[in-house]
């Protein structure tokens, strides 16, 4: 599995001490450094079964000065969502595992993390 972080973010140190202490196999990618493209955005927001509005920080600076909370949440404006969450990922929800399994979570809370562990034997 694959965590999305913001070391400075609790809500990603919490879940990456979950993931510690269940022992769970896991890559850390810092995507603040390592953005994603937009391919790997809408893989992601694929497998979330969510769209781009959905894990969007609109309460960032940034949000504001694009004038993101006045954007349409359609069909007609997905890319531009997509391509507003590449060029600014401070943007993207966070933390985000994506499983082995496939499937995908916007790891806040300490269930969410716990819902893409593999099940113990």
């Amino acid at each position: 599995m694959e965590i999305w972080i913001n070391p400075a973010c609790s809500k990603c140190r919490s879940a990456l001490a979950i993931l510690d202490e269940e022992g769970a196999a896991y890559t850390v990618r810092r995507y603040l450094d390592d953005p994603p493209t937009a391919a790997e955005l809408t893989a992601l927001l694929d497998r979330l079964v969510l769209e781009p509005w959905d894990i969007a920080r609109t309460g960032e600076p940034v949000a504001a000065d694009i004038g993101l909370t006045a954007w349409a949440r359609d069909d007609s404006t997905r890319q531009r969502w997509i391509e507003a969450l590449t060029r600014h990922p401070a943007l993207i929800q966070r933390p985000i595992i994506t499983a082995d399994d496939g499937t995908a979570v916007v790891a806040r809370s300490e269930d969410a993390v716990r819902s893409v562990l593999p099940p113990t034997p």
